[in-house]
């Protein structure tokens, strides 16, 4: 598998923002000032709670189809390779990691097997749209550690969007879970979150190799990132910590994940987070301690990097 230099792109677009001009350009800018070659377009269905098991996909809450194919297309006029990544987020505001059901049927409970029906039909929404375009992968899930015990739902889950889109499938599981999901081998690609701190990326690595060569796949770090705020490196998933803005914080963390992921040739890439389809503007960049790098000294790490492979 070619390596992959990507960047997630429009998460949290709702209805109409890909229609704004300020998204292509945003598109374009981010091709330009990281050289990366892939997108990750990933899109957030909702979910009432973490123990509801309809999934609303159809919302204004979401980019419409129309506008989702064409920002794919305008990926391609780019020369842009494309992933498709629908995920999904409790309206509360839990964690998709949380989304959990009794594994013994309950009569009046909420059920494994209807979020699984729901699910799979979101899924397959989207991996036709994949197919149609031609996308170059099909990320079907993120994050969903209490679902990946569920063996046998995700093989038959993967097994329905090989009916309809015929490009690599990954999962991207979360940071420290990569040997969480014993069905690595239903899927072409292991990926996962690569929110490692700051000096303990060798010891994540010397473990994650571990746990993947038995099912020898291609490996990539589907997101990776780190706010430019104070204590970030340390807790780079933590996207709720407070802390003064520190770009250098940011722009550290971005050097020491490359400068170890470049010895081990089995990691084949990232998926970084994140780029907005409505950037700040540039001069306010240091005004912002969110993932974002535009216009900030990590930018210049990325492209610095991806233009070296």
């Amino acid at each position: 598998m070619e390596y992959i230099k990507g960047f997630t792109f429009g998460w949290g677009a709702k209805k109409g923002d890909f229609k704004k001009p300020e998204a292509k350009e945003s598109l374009k800018l981010m091709k330009e000032r990281t050289a990366s070659n892939y997108v990750i377009i990933a899109l957030a269905a909702h979910q009432k709670t973490a123990f509801s098991t309809e999934i609303d996909y159809k919302g204004d809450h979401m980019v419409s189809d129309e506008e989702l194919i064409d920002m794919v297309r305008y990926a391609r006029s780019l020369d842009l390779k494309v992933m498709i990544k629908p995920t999904v987020n409790p309206k509360d505001g839990i964690w998709r990691a949380h989304i959990n059901f009794f594994d013994i049927d309950v009569p009046c409970e909420p059920k494994w097997s209807d979020w699984f029906k729901s699910y799979t039909d979101y899924q397959l929404h989207y991996a036709e749209i994949a197919e149609e375009l031609n996308c170059e992968m099909f990320i079907v899930g993120c994050e969903m550690v209490q679902t990946e015990r569920k063996d046998k739902e995700w093989r038959a889950l993967v097994e329905e969007v090989r009916k309809v889109y015929h490009g690599l499938i990954t999962y991207n599981t979360d940071k420290y879970q990569e040997g969480n999901v014993k069905w690595w081998d239903a899927v072409d690609v292991i990926s996962s979150s690569g929110y490692y701190p700051l000096g303990d990326w060798e010891n994540q690595l010397d473990r994650i190799e571990e746990i993947i060569k038995p099912f020898q796949k291609p490996f990539f770090f589907a997101e990776a990132g780190c706010p430019s705020r104070n204590g970030s490196a340390d807790v780079p998933n933590d996207w709720s910590l407070e802390g003064d803005i520190n770009l250098k914080e940011q722009e550290e963390f971005y050097k020491d994940m490359f400068a170890a992921t470049c010895k081990r040739d089995w990691v084949k890439g990232f998926g970084l987070w994140d780029w907005k389809a409505i950037l700040y503007q540039e001069n306010k960049a240091n005004q912002d301690d969110d993932y974002a790098v535009f216009g900030k000294p990590a930018e210049k790490v990325i492209k610095d990097f991806y233009s070296s492979i």
